[in-house]
């Protein structure tokens, strides 16, 4: 059962800012969550990018508001720090979508294949796998592994489609999907479209093929983010999590942002329901008791990061590509 903590009266924003000085922590923040805690944050970001952050910085305890394997791999990567996540039912569907023993079983079935499998799955999973990718580094990586090479791509099976369409690439799909992603509607999308001709379409990669299909853009949320800043024109169409274009915003305040509906064009839907379960109170708390924390077994820590070291060996450019600053000057 939940604890309860009473809350009232207190200044969350100072008390926050007051905790993360006596702690010596740092906060990071995903491009999917609540607008306040964005703001507060000392850094916003996509998960691997934030964990390589946090992991060059001196704090003592990181932060993370995020969901749980995002905190995780915070804490493979500097295991020396407090990690705490304000809520631990913050999970991911993709996460879920592949218990480790399944996965353990299913690369069993494909002796000869290696798997390359996308950040969004838990330690344990990671320990399983030779390489993990992200959206910004998947391609990459790729390109890399000789073509005969048979591949285990999971858990997202839409970013791995999209991969397999992209390249060639004969992919052996782990059949999970992101609910916020597959939550959004082909038809409604193509009604903006037309009540806003002209206006591109930037779409994330764990999208379903019928909604990339209709996208000008496709790529990672760094990768959208950039992509708001270089289109022509003053009007884009977001699939992906809505609250990233709260930073869109914030950097390109001339410019309209449209997030793409989900099924029936007016449900919430398209918005992660576990990324909001952490709040500016939750955060507080968890900066003031340590609590909830990550803890990981070192074993299965240096096997998780032997998978995200291969990852940064072969493609570690790509990890924060594209992250929106101010908006371009131009004639240079």
């Amino acid at each position: 059962m939940e604890q309860r903590h009473n809350l009232t009266g207190l200044d969350l924003r100072a008390e926050i800012d007051r905790l993360r000085k006596e702690r010596n922590a740092v906060i990071l923040a995903h491009y999917y969550q609540k607008p306040e805690i964005q703001d507060i944050a000392d850094f916003v970001g996509d998960s691997l990018d934030l964990s390589r952050k946090a992991q060059a910085t001196d704090a003592e305890v990181i932060a993370f508001c995020g969901v749980r394997f995002m905190a995780e791999t915070a804490k493979i990567l500097s295991p020396e720090k407090i990690v705490v996540l304000p809520d631990m039912n913050a999970g991911c569907s993709l996460e879920d979508s592949c218990p480790p023993d399944q996965f353990a079983a299913f690369r069993a079935q494909h002796p000869d294949a290696i798997a390359l499998t996308y950040i969004n799955c838990s330690a344990a999973v990671k320990a399983l796998s030779d390489v993990i990718v992200t959206s910004s580094s998947a391609e990459k990586i790729l390109s890399q592994i000789p073509k005969d090479q048979k591949i285990i791509f999971g858990p997202d099976r839409n970013l791995g489609g999209y991969l397999a369409r992209k390249t060639g690439r004969d992919l052996i799909l782990w059949p999970g999907v992101c609910i916020v992603h597959e939550a959004f509607s082909e038809t409604e999308l193509l009604k903006l479209k037309a009540q806003h001709p002209g206006a591109p379409v930037a779409a994330h990669p764990e999208c379903p093929a019928v909604i990339l299909d209709h996208a000008d853009y496709v790529g990672s949320t760094s990768g959208i983010l950039k992509y708001a800043q270089d289109f022509e024109g003053d009007t884009l169409i977001v699939a992906t999590e809505p609250h990233i274009i709260h930073q869109m915003e914030k950097a390109l305040p001339n410019k309209h942002f449209i997030g793409a509906p989900g099924a029936d064009g007016n449900c919430n839907c398209n918005i992660c329901p576990y990324m909001a379960l952490n709040t500016m109170e939750k955060l507080y708390v968890a900066l003031r008791d340590l609590e909830p924390r990550i803890e990981m077994e070192e074993e299965l820590r240096l096997k998780a990061k032997k998978s995200l070291d291969a990852m940064l060996s072969m493609a570690s450019a790509t990890v924060g590509m594209g992250d929106l600053g101010p908006a371009k000057v131009t004639g240079d």
